[in-house]
């Protein structure tokens, strides 16, 4: 079992489309809700129930050489034994980039929130970000059974 759930503020003077092509950027995600949070301000929500939705994360987190970090991240984020929270730099997103940061202030426009929860997480995160030596994975597992 897992649930994938990827939320992104738009604030007044940002442009719905160019947020989502932002979280579409790190998650392949079928369908993206719109809510109305008042004043101008909107939250996309998108929620999937296969892990293969984070292949380009999976992907992105090699290209930009970043497996120890994101690794880091990960495990300092869980929560319980089967929750992580990973925030990105929503700009970063946009352009493509992974910049996974620790504080919301980190990204001016607010930041994309990615919340896995699974009762195989620990799986996840070893396939999405394994140990690394010299910066090169130990290993690479295959996509999780979840």
């Amino acid at each position: 079992m897992i649930e994938i759930r990827i939320e992104a503020e738009v604030r007044p003077t940002e442009d719905v489309e160019k947020v989502k092509n932002a979280v579409l950027n790190l998650i392949n995600i079928g369908r993206l809700d719109v809510v109305s949070l008042g004043e101008g301000y909107k939250l996309l929500v998108g929620v999937s129930k296969d892990v293969k939705s984070l292949i380009k994360l999976h992907r992105l987190l090699r290209v930009e050489r970043i497996l120890d970090t994101a690794r880091s991240i990960m495990l300092k984020s869980l929560t319980g034994s089967n929750t992580i929270v990973l925030k990105f730099h929503k700009q970063s997103a946009y352009a493509g980039k992974v910049s996974l940061i620790t504080h919301d202030e980190e990204s001016p426009l607010g930041p994309i929130t990615l919340t896995i929860t699974s009762d195989r997480v620990r799986s996840i995160i070893d396939w999405l970000a394994p140990k690394t030596s010299k910066g090169r994975p130990l290993w690479e597992a295959p996509i999780p059974e979840v």
